[in-house]
């Protein structure tokens, strides 16, 4: 499909952006936006998810409900969501997410670090199971996670709720992406967190990985 990509364009076609992915390990996943049709397998993702990743990535659920709404706004806001599905099994491994829009708090935050928002800038999020954590998969992902973003005329990714300073495997892995930190905040409830920014035009950022699926 040429030109910038829509909400509703990939909603009506999502192999627009479907790959296939051999991630580290050998296991064969594919990357694909979520359709109305994974309440089921996303709840089994979410229900999980243990304490920990729960702390790291959080949801307004974990359930069946949760994960039904979650389908539910498909095409209807300004949040794009992908999954990983384990091949052949069908199991949802991977949840990714897209704002494609920034909310006030952000824009005023970022604006105090001395970083303008422009209406290019995305956030985004992801989410792994806990026996998919830890073995490279984020990096076999995250070429494809820049073609999205690219794709939709992005030119920067703002990290979604930014990276807890306690949670140095993120950190250092967004870091190797090409991610800059550019301020931090407290939370209420005490926890701090950083602020990354990863520049698209940047020399050093992962191209397009993977082949259609």
């Amino acid at each position: 499909m040429s030109g910038v990509l829509t909400l509703a364009a990939v909603a009506a076609d999502p192999r627009v952006l479907t790959r296939a992915l051999e991630v580290r390990d050998g296991r064969l996943v594919t990357f694909r936006p979520l359709t109305h049709s994974d309440a089921e397998g996303l709840a089994g993702f979410l229900a999980g998810l243990s304490a920990e990743s729960r702390r790291l990535s959080r949801f307004d659920g974990y359930d069946l409900t949760a994960a039904r709404g979650l389908c539910a706004a498909i095409a209807r806001y300004d949040k794009l969501r992908l999954v990983l599905e384990e091949a052949p099994s069908g199991r949802i491994v991977g949840l990714l997410e897209f704002s494609l829009d920034l909310p006030p708090s952000d824009i005023a935050r970022f604006r105090e670090a001395g970083v303008e928002p422009a209406a290019t800038d995305c956030r985004f999020g992801p989410t792994l199971a806990d026996d998919y954590q830890g073995k490279g998969v984020g990096t076999r992902v995250f070429p494809l996670v820049v073609d999205v973003a690219r794709r939709f005329g992005r030119k920067r990714i703002i990290l979604w709720g930014g990276v807890l300073a306690d949670n140095p495997r993120a950190l250092r892995f967004y870091a190797k992406q090409g991610f800059r930190t550019v301020g931090s905040f407290t939370e209420a409830n005490g926890q701090r967190s950083f602020d990354m920014i990863l520049d698209l035009d940047a020399p050093d950022v992962p191209g397009s990985a993977g082949g259609e699926g």
